[in-house]
């Protein structure tokens, strides 16, 4: 909601893109399902719905470029084999750089993050955000060994091909952010402008998302959940709006859209 009413805010386009590069966790019908759900909340997209599952001969193709910059690289190591090695969970310490311990094995491509020292944000909401990724995170992940492709590369190059000028999310990716400017830095791609909201959380300060008691979206209730959501928002509608038709919403919302009444909040709480 809040990347739609930003996007129209701002007089810009609204796309949507189906992030399903990990199909081991693709549940089938559930794009379609999300679509339906947008729909029924007014909350209409422009341009073509892309699927990341479709794209992986572009993504081969930055991949390649890498290659040739002598900043990806195969790696053979699972996580089980380089965590004693460090202190930080997660954390890759560049095992592989100058070979695969075992080339004869699956192999990940993995990018090279040295030469960079730290890699700094400016977001919208949250304000500077800093971060080395080679001392934080290391050299990750762009293919893993199983062949599907890296969220990191794939929203990167999604971004670049699309056009996106300003991204709108959860806070919960702001420390993914780095990365993915660090990439397109190494490749030359225009950095978009980054708005992460205030995350919504369950009572005992779970991720929404996550969280036992989220139910999925019900279309036929769209009226009333757009108001409890423009209201999470720091946005509640005035009293002749609530559970109005969603048009007459959103058509208020667009106009009073404000992302700094948000300032300060890295959560908020959904009571049940």
């Amino acid at each position: 909601m809040g990347s739609y009413l930003d996007a129209r805010a701002l007089g810009g386009e609204w796309y949507v893109r189906i992030e399903d590069v990990d199909l081991g966790r693709v549940v089938p019908g559930a794009s379609d399902d999300i679509l339906r759900a947008l729909e029924a909340h007014g909350l209409g997209w422009d341009g073509p719905v892309l699927a990341q599952s479709r794209r992986g001969d572009l993504y081969d193709g930055y991949l390649t470029r890498l290659i040739e910059q002598g900043r990806a690289y195969p790696c053979s190591c699972s996580r089980a084999d380089y965590a004693p090695l460090t202190a930080r969970d997660g954390h890759y310490p560049g095992t592989c750089r100058s070979r695969p311990t075992d080339p004869a094995g699956p192999l990940a491509m993995r990018l090279r993050t040295d030469g960079y020292p730290v890699i700094c944000i400016e977001d919208r909401l949250q304000g500077p955000y800093c971060q080395s990724v080679e001392a934080m995170v290391g050299d990750f992940v762009l293919r893993r060994r199983d062949g599907y492709w890296s969220y990191q590369l794939a929203v990167v190059v999604d971004d670049a091909e699309q056009g996106i000028t300003d991204i709108v999310r959860g806070r919960d990716l702001l420390d993914n952010t780095p990365r993915q400017a660090l990439l397109q830095a190494i490749l030359g791609l225009p950095m978009p402008c980054w708005l992460h909201l205030p995350l919504l959380v369950d009572d005992d300060g779970v991720k929404l998302a996550k969280s036992r008691q989220a139910l999925p979206v019900d279309p036929a209730a769209a009226p009333s959940s757009l108001s409890r959501v423009l209201a999470l928002l720091q946005h509640p509608p005035p009293a002749a709006l609530i559970g109005a038709p969603v048009g007459e919403q959103l058509a208020w919302a667009v106009g009073a859209w404000t992302p700094e009444r948000l300032a300060g909040q890295r959560e908020i709480v959904v009571p049940r």
